[in-house]
């Protein structure tokens, strides 16, 4: 769907320079954005190999573990089939706590590890569980202690004080997090019920 997406903005930005005589400034923008997607990969690169790293220190130090283990009453709230000291509780707590230090590009990973854990654990293999679509939107709102990449883009466009925004960082994913696990749980429940009264009434019919 996005390469269509991609695709249509592409065509409609040249039909559009073609048709107003703009031609020039197409092409200095395609020049610039590119010099520009360079720059901003440069500059985040850096901030994402230092917490990249540390993670992967946290995770042979064993400190993943603890976190895991700190994590587990939310955990056990959260999620109905995932054992407290299992690696998949391992690596959901690692995309947890990547995504409160701000690292969404680092937590991508470690979360795609979580997912596929679970997948092997799912008895239907074409349908996620419950257990897997929180996961999912918990990293959809994910919550944030530290917005590191903002702030350093912020950092990276002048911004004298790029930390400024973390009461808002903290109270915005705070809010969008517990409206998606509410809505998500309602839905499930609206979902379970359906099930089981279509499974009642099939065995109805059988009698």
């Amino acid at each position: 769907m996005m390469n269509y997406i991609w695709s249509f903005m592409l065509i409609f930005s040249f039909i559009s320079a073609v048709f107003s005589g703009k031609m020039n400034l197409l092409s200095d923008a395609v020049i610039n954005s590119g010099q520009d997607a360079i720059n901003l990969i440069i500059n985040l690169s850096g901030m994402m190999c230092l917490w990249g790293g540390i993670m992967k220190i946290a995770e042979k130090s064993g400190l993943t573990m603890k976190i895991s283990k700190l994590l587990s009453p939310l955990f056990s709230l959260l999620y109905k089939n995932v054992k407290k000291d299992s690696k998949t509780a391992e690596a959901m707590s690692m995309n947890v706590t990547a995504n409160l230090l701000g690292l969404g590009n680092a937590a991508t990973p470690l979360g795609l590890e979580a997912m596929k854990r679970m997948q092997a654990e799912n008895n239907d293999k074409t349908r996620a569980t419950d257990d897997m679509i929180i996961f999912v939107v918990m990293n959809s709102a994910a919550m944030r202690l530290i917005p590191t990449t903002v702030a350093t883009l912020r950092t990276q466009f002048g911004s004298e004080n790029p930390m400024e925004i973390m009461p808002a960082t903290w109270l915005s994913t705070l809010l969008s997090l517990c409206a998606g696990i509410i809505t998500a749980k309602f839905f499930m429940k609206f979902k379970n019920k359906k099930t089981h009264s279509f499974t009642f009434l099939k065995r109805g019919e059988a009698k």
